[in-house]
């Protein structure tokens, strides 16, 4: 049967711990060194208690080292796997193809989505030379994955929400040509986040003060079916720098999703247990900045944030009546004092507040500035709901059946759990026959059902002996737990490793000549290359190379699009987005977007440029053709 995989973040211990018990298959942390998130990194004795915990359940542990390696870093990056392996990691995600020419222990490994996976001749490469999973592109279209799952048997991983970086992964250099700050080395300063002006070629400011390369957060909870039926087996959640509530919501949300996704496509999920949870997981109530498809279906709804790249969190309504020191919305929200409030003034700016009170249908904030009819309201920080994480504790538990049976010498209790391991635990003793056969009974189907803090549940106990007999309650307990104990070193021998090493060979690498966003930047990194074939190699920008008049970001998102100004689209599409209204996701929630007015085709002559607040200009270039866009330094 296929298994489906939920991958989620850790950002430390803590929150690798709540999303395996909130229902994740698998986790993926930082360690101290060589992670995309410089600021996630975590110690190795950390990491070896998530695998402990990670594989009880037998979910799995993913460890990233994925930046790129100076020369020097490669022996300590090495010894840093070996160190991974040897406390039972179960996968790496790296993005340095260095390491492959390195003595690597036999893990499993998975190419970084800063690899950039976005075409079958790529992802067949990865496959040919070692790799057992790719992380696509997140910029890919339904299509254009199946194409991918057409030409390859690699595992295929797919995010589906969290954050997204407006270039294609791993050829974005925007950060490092503005401040020395490589994302590809994890230092990444997001001058994504930051607002633009964008100017035309006369020196005219077309739109001011905008976050113009800023996008909303990906959500493709409503999509998992079709994901799957293209080829996608792991789904991951971003947020290697989120906190412990964003990843038990999300977490338990998705796990709900797909867990009914599998049930109508008799899948399976790929670890142990059952998570037990106390609150109603909701998308719109932690860290987002709206939500986007991105380009799953195709260029169809603007993916931008252009107005702020903060969290605007869940809709509440519009306000429709202002009152000196409070409002009404027009819905029943419910609202507590403590809740933050925001929305957007006149000029576009997000603003926000905090509720004080609420007596009937009015809200108090510490603040009215700004608020008039027709604002519509936004809660970025839900009190009760933020509240009720902080304190929550998820538990997760494996089905187990218990036997209770008679023995020549005394009693046995057979454990069996849902994944078929099975294991028997005995009590020598004095059969002494129950004075009252039915209370003893119950007490030894009472007692034993009992699992404590382990990580079982008991769902059936059948008990099968001649009579009832007396049995102390200290001894039941001991019973149970020899048979639990013997269940669980039966999960650790039957849990499911893959170990495979990397086998050198020489398949063709799909290019001949490798410009800089080939990411090499160590030798070993160029031996890899030339034996797969590659004649011509420029270095990684991070050794140093001169970014001006370079491409230093390319990507899908075209700032045309968002602000309504693409050439391509027909009269009817286009006039549709300028007045204002698009359908987003599948649940029919409208999302307005503001677009540029009275706008002309002289206006988008090349070249276009954008200044960010400390002056620096960077050159737009449109490749309408691809649809796609570049920004020049």
């Amino acid at each position: 049967m296929q298994q489906i995989e939920l991958l989620a973040p850790a950002r430390d211990l803590a929150c690798g711990k709540a999303a395996i018990d909130c229902g994740a298959d698998a986790a993926y942390i930082g360690a101290a060194r060589f992670g995309a998130r410089a600021q996630a990194g975590n110690s190795l004795g950390d990491i070896e208690a998530l695998v402990r915990h990670a594989h009880r359940y037998w979910a799995r542990v993913y460890v990233t080292v994925n930046t790129l390696l100076h020369d020097d870093e490669v022996p300590e990056a090495v010894r840093l796997i070996h160190q991974c392996y040897d406390i039972g990691v179960d996968a790496l995600i790296i993005q340095d193809v260095g390491l492959l020419e390195c003595d690597l222990p036999p893990l499993p490994l998975i190419a970084s989505t800063q690899m950039h996976n976005a075409t079958p001749a790529r992802v067949a490469f990865l496959q040919q030379v070692g790799f057992q999973r790719a992380i696509l592109a997140r910029e890919l279209s339904l299509q254009q994955i199946q194409e991918i799952r057409r030409q390859t048997t690699i595992e295929l991983e797919s995010f589906v929400h969290g954050a997204l970086c407006v270039s294609y992964s791993g050829q974005c250099y925007l950060s490092y040509a503005v401040g020395g700050r490589s994302g590809n080395r994890g230092e990444c300063a997001q001058p994504c986040r930051r607002p633009y002006d964008l100017v035309d070629r006369n020196g005219d400011t077309l739109v001011r003060g905008r976050h113009l390369l800023s996008l909303r957060d990906l959500n493709l909870s409503a999509y998992l079916g079709e994901l799957i039926d293209a080829g996608i087996t792991a789904f991951k959640i971003e947020g290697r720098l989120k906190d412990r509530a964003y990843v038990m919501n999300v977490v338990s949300f998705y796990r709900q999703q797909i867990d009914r996704v599998l049930a109508d496509r008799r899948l399976s999920r790929s670890s142990s247990g059952e998570s037990r949870i106390d609150f109603a997981p909701d998308l719109h109530k932690t860290f987002n900045r709206g939500y986007t498809m991105h380009f799953l279906y195709g260029r169809a709804e603007p993916p931008g944030a252009i107005d702020s790249p903060k969290s605007i969190g869940e809709p509440l309504g519009k306000v429709s009546l202002v009152e000196s020191r409070s409002f009404r919305l027009d819905t029943a929200a419910e609202l507590h004092s403590g809740d933050g409030l925001c929305f957007f003034d006149r000029a576009r700016t997000l603003r926000g507040t905090v509720i004080t009170a609420v007596h009937g249908g009015s809200i108090y904030p510490d603040r009215m500035e700004g608020i008039e009819p027709g604002t519509a309201m936004h809660r970025n920080h839900d009190h009760a709901f933020l509240t009720q994480l902080e304190k929550s504790r998820p538990q997760r538990r494996i089905a187990v059946r218990l036997t209770l049976e008679e023995t020549a010498d005394g009693l046995s209790l057979t454990a069996a759990d849902e994944d078929g391991n099975v294991a028997t635990g005995h009590l020598p003793c004095d059969k002494v026959q129950a004075e009252k056969p039915e209370q003893a009974l119950a007490n030894a189907v009472r007692q034993l059902r009992k699992m404590g803090d382990s990580e079982f549940a008991c769902t059936d106990l059948s008990v099968a002996w001649r009579e009832a007999y007396f049995l102390p309650f200290s001894a039941l307990n001991a019973l149970r737990r020899d048979a639990l104990e013997r269940l669980v070193a039966e999960r650790t021998a039957n849990r499911p490793v893959q170990r495979r090493g990397v086998e050198k060979s020489d398949v063709p690498y799909p290019e001949k000549q490798l410009a800089y966003q080939g990411n090499v930047l160590n030798r070993l990194a160029a031996a890899f290359y030339r034996r797969h074939g590659v004649t011509e190699i420029e270095p990684a920008p991070e050794s140093g190379l001169d970014m001006r008049g370079r491409v230093v970001m390319r990507t899908r998102y075209c700032i045309r699009h968002q602000l309504g100004a693409c050439v391509r689209w027909k009269d009817g599409e286009r006039e549709g987005w300028r007045n204002g209204r698009v359908e987003g996701q599948k649940d029919g929630r409208m999302e307005e977007h503001r677009f540029l007015e009275g706008w002309k085709e002289e206006d988008w002559a090349e070249p276009v440029y954008l200044v960010d607040e400390d002056g620096h200009r960077c050159k737009l270039r449109f490749d309408c053709s691809a649809c796609e866009m570049e920004v020049v330094w």
